[in-house]
């Protein structure tokens, strides 16, 4: 292994589409802008396309062929083709075995074994694909800053990527789970006739100084977390508090009143993994203990 590898492995893993023909493979990654301009009102468009020149030298003498790359106003696409018995795609199905897409992917358990430098250049190509900090992203303090990471559908990649996370020692602050006791809580949708409205991607929150050690490779998301988690150190510290004491806490290191909240007709749905299915919770913890990210879960 080396760090392009897992880099262009990561960024397969969090939104790659793999497509299997008789004699060729394309591989296709999404990397989605969702706005037109970046926190500090620059064209997120042109960001996107200087970072992918900077992708393309890194990953390029690794798949030695060329990478395409394509843009809207809302998503850029990068792509590659070689034949199914070249060595670097046989590599790649090696690690993420029958996937297809993001959809159904796993992270292999051989990425845990990685070195230490090799896991944070995998996370980084995930986080490219599905981060993004926002100011808007912020808990409770407007300083607050956090990067947070889409995960469509795919429950057991949540656990995967939190697991990794944990191998580098860097904890998550919040899992957002797309279940219906998280986004739908008070019954509130559910009231209002729209019962399916929990249905929605998980979002892995991490503080921006906690990531900051590892960063984004595109352009705009960088400069947000340099300048974010500069922020929150600051915002730390002037309130006379060790900035680590704050931030760098596992979920299962803190104490915490739990608010109790009303049983959802969703907890049975099928969207819900059969493990989980039927159970009622009442804080993302639980779910996440359940699904495998605990003080007990190995790296």
């Amino acid at each position: 292994m080396n760090n392009e590898m897992a880099y262009l492995l990561g960024m397969i893993t969090g939104n790659g589409e793999i497509q299997r023909g008789a004699s060729e493979t394309t591989i296709v990654i999404e990397i989605p802008h969702k706005k037109l301009e970046t926190e500090f009102q620059k064209d997120v468009g042109v960001y996107v396309k200087a970072s992918i020149t900077d992708i393309r030298q890194v990953l390029e003498p690794l798949l030695g062929t060329f990478l395409s790359f394509n843009q809207s106003a809302n998503v850029s696409y990068i792509s590659f083709r070689k034949p199914n018995e070249d060595y670097l795609i046989r590599e790649i199905m090696r690690y993420i075995g029958r996937a297809t897409s993001h959809n159904n992917i796993r992270i292999s358990p051989e990425v845990f074994t990685f070195a230490v430098d090799e896991r944070k250049q995998f996370i980084k190509g995930f986080a490219d694909v599905t981060g993004y900090i926002r100011r808007s992203n912020y808990f409770f303090n407007r300083e607050m800053h956090r990067v947070y990471f889409e995960i469509p559908l795919n429950w057991e990649l949540v656990t995967d990527f939190c697991n990794l996370l944990k191998s580098v020692d860097i904890p998550v602050q919040n899992i957002d789970w797309g279940h219906p006791n998280m986004r739908d809580g008070n019954l509130k949708k559910y009231k209002e006739g729209k019962p399916d409205f929990w249905k929605k991607e998980h979002q892995v929150k991490v503080w921006a100084n906690e990531y900051k050690p590892i960063g984004f490779a595109v352009i705009h998301k960088n400069e947000a977390l340099e300048s974010f988690a500069h922020e929150q150190t600051i915002f730390i510290e002037q309130h006379n508090k060790k900035v680590s004491d704050v931030t760098h806490r596992y979920y299962w290191e803190l104490m915490g009143k739990k608010k109790q909240k009303p049983t959802h007709p969703g907890e049975e749905d099928d969207f819900i993994p059969q493990k989980i299915r039927g159970n009622h919770y009442n804080s993302w913890k639980e779910i996440a203990y359940d699904l495998g990210y605990n003080e007990d879960s190995k790296c």
